[in-house]
């Protein structure tokens, strides 16, 4: 009995111990994780919002972000959330924009995320992955230059893509053999002008409303 009573407190001592140095490994590491996620959020605010001297974090009230899921989901946007809004601020500190962090579960290898700029004006200001898995050669395309800029430098109420070739402003041109991440991305950034205007007419980009 005293065998298996002292077997069972050093089985005891090793898991406590494994436990302690688990969450102690934990702690060194989430702090470098933290940071570094940190930077790649400024990083993609930056690529967005260039003009931008600086990013102030929006913090909504609970019936704001109720109004504004209740907005989302009554432009048909079920698949998309924003996950955190930030005013882009000029070296005077007067709020010149919006960048939000989008995230949508549409695109064909699951979820993706992406920050975009919008002027004060309307204008967005372009587009920039945090996370992508698409297929490669295919829907991967979406991270390059030649299809994000289509976002970019347009004033328009929503945007549509085409496989005939673009012909206006709000049009873009689909990336062949990848509907399925055009159509992400493209209902992403719909649902991202339809959350700047909510905070347009909220007052959440003229002080009136949130935090800012």
């Amino acid at each position: 009995m005293n065998k298996i009573v002292k077997n069972a407190l050093i089985l005891a001592a090793i898991t406590l111990i494994a436990g302690l140095l688990l969450g102690a490994a934990h702690q060194v590491t989430l702090e470098p994780i933290q940071k570094q996620q940190e930077k790649e959020k400024q990083e993609s605010c930056q690529n967005v919002f260039p003009e931008a001297a600086s990013f102030e974090e929006v913090t909504m009230s609970d019936a704001e972000q109720a109004e504004l899921t209740a907005a989302l989901i009554g432009h048909g946007f079920e698949a998309q959330t924003i996950d955190e809004l930030l005013l882009a601020k000029d070296a005077s500190g007067a709020t010149i924009g919006l960048v939000e962090i989008i995230s949508t579960t549409e695109g064909y290898g699951g979820g993706m995320q992406f920050s975009m700029g919008i002027a004060s004006d309307g204008t967005t200001k372009g587009i920039s992955f945090l996370s992508l898995s698409e297929t490669a050669g295919l829907g991967m395309r979406a991270d390059t230059d030649d299809f994000k800029n289509q976002f970019k430098d347009k004033n328009v109420e929503a945007f549509s893509y085409t496989k005939s070739g673009a012909s206006a402003d709000d049009e873009i041109d689909a990336l062949s053999g990848a509907t399925l991440t055009t159509n992400a991305v493209t209902n992403g950034v719909n649902a991202g002008i339809c959350c700047f205007n909510y905070c347009n007419e909220s007052g959440l980009l003229s002080g009136e409303g949130g935090n800012s």
